[in-house]
């Protein structure tokens, strides 16, 4: 039975203050792979990404190249946009926290907060990361090489005086200890660890508004300041719904996606403020760790930046998405590198998966003119069936829902290598001659595996899946995961008149140049 509650996910707005990196695509595709698996199960999905593009940092960024604020803005957004699009990423909406609807959600928030006694004006003194746009205490820092104070992120800090308005995090101490330890909240564990950890220490009330510039959202009745960055970039998640006005029964989000380093912010100080304006919590938030490159983390000064989109049109987009989520445990850190994309895309999709589909399809146009026609299973035919079915219909979502995408594609692996097996076994070739009624069975058991494997492996590689299952006649309405247990598809198929036309090749085996190999 499908799920019938909505599925509203996030990703975390990019901070537009250079261009996108490997660990903003990383991010996006994972979220995309999780919205169109719902999508595939049933659930109406709501998916949202987008920039956040206030701060000291974005208006420190504009000074240095003597431009506005909203111009870098406009440009920097554009790229992030770009990047979604050029990874087919399937947002229902981009949102920029410089849009004016936003603007108006989050001074709504601000008087929510307020009207619940939350907010007071006093003097900040303290610690501050520019780069991170978060304020630290001094039993936080560490000490750089140079003897200069750092943050826990390695960030340089700098001490800030201002008056400010503060929220009353403290206040919320218990409520916060209790949500963190909900099973479920906040994964993976080791995260929650963290969280729990530094809640238990004491919190102390959070320095919300600024005075020493001006490009954030003005805060209502308080003139010259504008908020901290994060009450504005975390309402986002609002913004989108419609907020302050009616969401609809898209809110709590199901899923806030994040990256590790800002789980705070989306744990403490996010529900603290839900709270505070009367407004229910997410329901999980899942910190994913980061993409190294060659297992270094990657950083302008090593020179070792990649463009996620030159990559994409180097191996392609469909073979980057796969080596993304199957390499990499999701919640832990992992590596990437051109070898490895090379080695892995070659390896499962081009020889295995690709080439299953290719010689199962030409030796159907070549053997039986591209038709199909009702067959009966042997037992090894069947029990290819049923492991296919296993792996696709159980197992692959069972591990998707649990954001665990590379032990579900491995599931998904295994059964295209029993059909590879199966294909050695069964010698179709062979049959041509000595028995040409048992090759027919042999090719059509192997369409109707091919059939399951391309509907299960849709989130991941939407675009090459799509063009399988259009060689395979498959209509566009008979894709979604239910689809898997309809067992008189083939029949309807076999008796439309269908045949199956010669197929390309999905995935054209790449190379490395020499230099690299």
């Amino acid at each position: 039975m499908a799920e019938t509650t909505p599925f509203y996910i996030t990703t975390a707005i990019s901070y537009p203050n250079g261009r996108p990196h490997i660990g903003h695509a990383y991010e996006a595709i994972a979220a995309d792979v999780i919205a169109r698996f719902q999508r595939l199960s049933g659930r109406r999905v709501r998916f949202q990404t987008g920039t956040d593009e206030h701060g000291l940092k974005m208006a420190r960024k504009a000074e240095e190249q003597s431009r506005t604020p909203a111009d870098l803005a406009d440009e920097m957004s554009g790229y992030f946009r770009e990047m979604c699009d050029a990874l087919n990423v399937s947002y229902d909406r981009f949102i920029r926290t410089s849009e004016p609807d936003h603007h108006r959600a989050s001074q709504a928030i601000w008087q929510a907060m307020e009207a619940s006694g939350d907010l007071y004006l006093d003097r900040y003194e303290g610690w501050y990361s520019v780069r991170d746009e978060a304020y630290y205490d001094e039993s936080e820092l560490q000490e750089g090489e140079g003897g200069e104070k750092l943050s826990p992120q390695g960030t340089p800090v700098e001490w800030t005086v201002e008056e400010s308005w503060f929220f009353r995090l403290s206040k919320y101490q218990d409520q916060l200890l209790e949500l963190l330890k909900t099973p479920g909240f906040l994964e993976p564990a080791s995260r929650r660890n963290e969280m729990i950890a530094f809640v238990e220490q004491g919190l102390r009330d959070l320095s919300v508004s600024r005075t020493s510039f001006d490009w954030g959202v003005k805060v209502p009745g308080s003139e010259g300041h504008v908020m901290y960055v994060w009450v504005d970039a975390l309402t986002n998640y609002l913004t989108g719904l419609g907020y302050p006005d009616d969401m609809g029964d898209l809110w709590p989000a199901s899923l806030h996606l994040i990256g590790k380093d800002i789980v705070r912010f989306h744990t403490i100080y996010w529900p603290a403020f839900l709270m505070s304006a009367q407004l229910p919590v997410p329901q999980k938030v899942f910190g994913h760790g980061f993409l190294l490159n060659r297992g270094q983390k990657e950083s302008k000064s090593l020179g070792n930046v990649t463009d996620p989109l030159e990559l994409a049109e180097r191996f392609g987009v469909d073979a980057l998405r796969y080596f993304l989520m199957r390499e990499v445990a999701f919640g832990q850190d992992g590596s990437y590198s051109p070898e490895a994309i090379v080695l892995r895309a070659n390896a499962e999709l081009a020889n295995s998966f690709g080439n299953l589909a290719q010689r199962t399809l030409s030796m159907i146009v070549k053997n039986m003119d591209g038709r199909l026609e009702p067959f009966e299973l042997a037992d090894a035919d069947s029990a290819l069936l049923d492991q296919v079915y296993d792996a696709c219909a159980t197992e692959l979502p069972s591990h998707f829902s649990n954001l665990s995408f590379s032990s579900g594609i491995e599931a998904w692996l295994r059964a295209v290598y029993a059909c590879n097996q199966y294909v050695d076994e069964q010698a179709p070739w062979a049959l041509k001659k000595a028995d040409p009624e048992r090759m027919k069975v042999v090719l059509q058991t192997l369409f109707r595996a091919i059939r399951d494997l391309a509907i299960a492996i849709q989130p991941v590689i939407p675009d090459k899946a799509a063009t399988l299952l259009d060689q395979l006649g498959i209509s566009t309405t008979e894709r979604a995961f239910e689809a898997l247990a309809d067992g008189s598809w083939f029949y309807r198929l076999a008796s439309s008149g269908f045949t199956v036309a010669p197929p390309t090749p999905l995935f054209p085996r790449l190379e490395l140049p020499a230099e690299e190999a």
